[in-house]
């Protein structure tokens, strides 16, 4: 059992320490991100929290013009859309989060295999502050 427990609580904490974690199942050594406490091959909790670099591939993208609530209140909607990608982790599991620092007005001049680093973001929506995870090129 690890010494910290994997819950969605202790994810966002480590998000809003600007760290990027999974958890890695001990008999398989599969990682997941973002974590499970229950490796669903092997039907076990026997997992670990562990931190990751950060640095991986793009393998796919979208630029989206139609914005949530959170992405409105960021700043974005039709006049001003936003990228949204899947980054492969270095360290093997992908993960789906906002691709920032990229010409979302010319798609072509983003390339899939480029080298992106994760990102830390901050947003505000009323009294709630979060961190959302994001990732740029490197």
């Amino acid at each position: 059992m690890p010494d910290t427990l994997i819950t969605t609580e202790t994810y966002s904490a480590k998000l809003n320490a600007h760290q990027l974690v999974g958890s890695r199942a001990v008999s398989g050594g599969q990682i997941f991100v973002p974590p499970r406490p229950i490796d669903p091959q092997h039907v076990t909790s026997e997992m670990e929290m562990i931190e990751l670099s950060g640095k991986g591939t793009l393998v796919s993208f979208s630029i989206v013009p139609v914005a949530s609530t959170e992405m409105i209140a960021a700043g974005y909607g039709r006049d001003n859309p936003h990228c949204v990608g899947i980054v492969r982790l270095d360290e093997g599991p992908s993960v789906s989060a906002q691709i920032i620092g990229v010409d979302v007005s010319r798609p072509d001049s983003i390339e899939l295999g480029m080298q992106m680093q994760a990102e830390f973001i901050e947003r505000t929506i009323g009294d709630v502050t979060k961190t959302i995870l994001a990732f740029r090129p490197a």
